[in-house]
Parts: C-alpha cells; sequence; structure tokens
C-alpha cells in the first residue's frame, strides 16, 4: 500500500466528489463539501499542496478507509 503524500487540492475534490461529496461553499481559501448521513463537513483548503495530516483529518471526517481513499484516487 503506497504512503500517504501531501496532494494538490483539486485532486482532493475529486476524491471526495467521487465518494458522494457535493461542493456546500467556500469561504476564503478552504473549500466545503457536505454529504447526507456525514455530520461534519469535509473541508480543503486551497493549497497547492495540502498536508497529509489534513487529508488523514478529513478522511476520517469522511468516514473513509485508507483502503477507500487510494482506491478512489487511482480512479481520479
Amino acid at each position: 500500500m503506497p504512503n500517504f503524500s501531501p496532494q494538490h487540492w483539486r485532486t482532493l475534490e475529486a476524491v471526495f466528489l467521487a465518494a458522494g461529496f457535493r461542493f456546500a461553499r467556500q469561504e476564503g481559501s478552504h473549500r466545503s463539501y457536505v454529504k447526507p448521513g456525514v455530520t461534519r463537513p469535509v473541508v480543503i483548503p486551497v493549497y497547492p499542496e495540502v498536508p497529509v495530516f489534513i487529508i488523514r483529518n478529513n478522511l476520517k471526517t469522511a468516514g473513509l478507509s485508507r483502503d477507500d481513499y487510494f482506491s478512489i484516487l487511482a480512479r481520479v
């Protein structure tokens, strides 16, 4: 299994959109994505390289596993 690495925000957006999230709003440089059944929004900062700790926190918030993330990432 590959290691996590910083990703461009558009790549992360594609992963969460493929996982069923939809864009809700943007405040400054942070974009929020929501999905029915997930209580908190996933927030992706508009950075050229989103740090690994933010990616992991968003996966936990979304209820996605490491395997889910890498399988979706391979498809986008």
